[in-house]
């Protein structure tokens, strides 16, 4: 049986190389044909599909010459060995080589055994086997790579597990400790449910590719794999990541920017969020204060803050990507926006294709922060508007030189600060396409990390 002991610390390494197989006869002299190969035939819309690609691309993993990676394919113990072997080439060796009973030392994967124990991220069974055929079970992965990493828990383990998992009576006893830390880690990656961890399920290669892609991942970088599907232990008073937190925008029934642009927006929550023991964590009516950020052709609302009871907390989450774009020349949008707040690039788009040179919406979104509703501006000349620093001098400048008239008509003008706020590169007169929010559906978060008051 595999124990979690002889822990070592390491960092992680910079670039990897992996060899992803299931051939139990030398794996790797198919490599050449498929070392260069990024999409596989049989990962297309598949739930680990980004990771795969990714390790893929950088030559960490490869498929089958047919052109399959097989996702659902077991993984052995010597396979294992083998891929965290290439993974951590720069793992101290601690342990002084062990010779298995049942490894010859011509079997393809022998080198890679005795390195793996050597550095303390597998060990054999008290029979003196390694058992290198055997299907490598998921917690077996997962103690490997908390132990090989050096990781140990904070907290309590029970608490951990049990707010975590549903089947977490069902881990095995050495490997609670260990699991409880490559939970904090967030290297657990629990398809199609984040609440069972199936501990003793053999573990495929799609799983395998997701713990390594969560273990290689540092604190800057995205995560390859949907957050829905990724355990995250958290407090007793705590929320795990993955929480949905369904909020609502009552300013405007539409919310439109630019696809390009960055516009700043604060919502508030729908319904008391709650752990797992019916505690109210976040109250409904909270201010959620984040930005709608340019993706992939279209625009997500990411979250930074929570405010509570006059109190600031840090908040991780985001809403789903939103693609729903309208034609800036299109007739019916006019009339759409306005009843809708109008992010600064949106608003000198449209206004380049107003026939009568106006803007007409009642808000528009500028800057930074969103600043003081203006009432008094209706039809006021562009510059008294400067001069009074309701907008920036650069905004107005802007905004002015699209306008026919060289008058401001929107009933409300929200400008980013009291001193003004510039709007810059995100005004686009030439906007061809702009993204259409409907901000009761579209903006409901999704926690990308654990939340805690405590």
């Amino acid at each position: 049986m595999m124990t979690p002991s002889h822990q070592w610390k390491s960092s992680t390494a910079a670039l990897l190389s992996l060899g992803l197989s299931t051939a139990l006869v030398s794996p790797f002299l198919a490599q050449s044909t498929v070392l260069a190969q990024t999409r596989f035939s049989d990962t297309q819309g598949h739930w680990a599909q980004s990771c795969i690609q990714s390790l893929a691309q950088r030559n960490i993993i490869n498929g089958y010459p047919n052109g399959e990676f097989r996702p659902n394919a077991p993984v052995t113990r010597a396979e294992y060995a083998t891929m965290v072997v290439n993974a951590f080439p720069n793992a101290a060796r601690s342990r002084s080589a062990r010779s298995f009973t049942d490894v010859r030392s011509n079997f393809w994967a022998a080198n890679a055994i005795r390195t793996a124990s050597q550095t303390g991220f597998l060990t054999g069974y008290p029979s003196g086997e390694f058992r290198p055929a055997q299907q490598i079970p998921r917690t077996q992965v997962l103690v490997s790579l908390n132990n090989g990493l050096g990781y140990s828990p904070t907290g309590s383990i029970n608490a951990t597990l049990g707010n975590t998992y549903a089947d977490a009576s069902a881990i095995p006893s050495y490997a609670r400790t260990a699991i409880a830390s490559a939970t904090q880690r967030q290297l657990v990656v629990n398809y199609p449910d984040v609440r069972y961890l199936n501990p003793t399920s053999r573990a495929t290669r799609a799983e395998v590719a997701s713990f390594l892609c969560q273990a290689l991942k540092t604190p800057q970088q995205a995560s390859l794999i949907s957050g829905k599907y990724i355990a995250a232990g958290v407090p007793t008073n705590g929320l795990q990541a993955t929480t949905e937190i369904p909020v609502f925008y009552d300013v405007a029934k539409k919310v439109i920017v630019s696809p390009q642009e960055t516009a700043p927006l604060t919502v508030s929550v729908a319904q008391d969020i709650k752990d797992r023991q019916g505690k109210v964590i976040i109250p409904k009516g909270s201010s959620v204060i984040g930005e709608l950020q340019p993706q992939n052709g279209g625009t997500q609302f990411v979250a930074s803050e929570v405010m509570i009871d006059g109190q600031r907390y840090s908040l991780d989450a985001s809403s789903e990507i939103i693609t729903r774009t309208m034609s800036a020349r299109d007739p019916n949008l006019l009339a759409l926006a306005r009843n809708a707040v109008l992010g600064g690039g949106a608003a000198a788009g449209l206004s380049s294709v107003i026939g009568d040179g106006t803007i007409t919406p009642e808000k528009v979104l500028t800057g930074v922060a969103v600043g003081t509703a203006i009432e008094t501006n209706r039809n006021r000349p562009w510059q008294s508007i400067a001069r009074d620093s309701a907008l920036g001098a650069a905004a107005a400048a802007g905004l002015s030189a699209v306008i026919g008239d060289r008058t401001i008509t929107a009933e409300k003008i929200l400008a980013g600060a009291a001193s003004g706020a510039t709007v810059g590169g995100v005004i686009d007169p030439a906007l061809d396409e702009v993204v259409v929010i409907n901000p009761q559906t579209d903006l409901n978060l999704r926690l990308t990390a654990p939340f805690s008051r405590s």
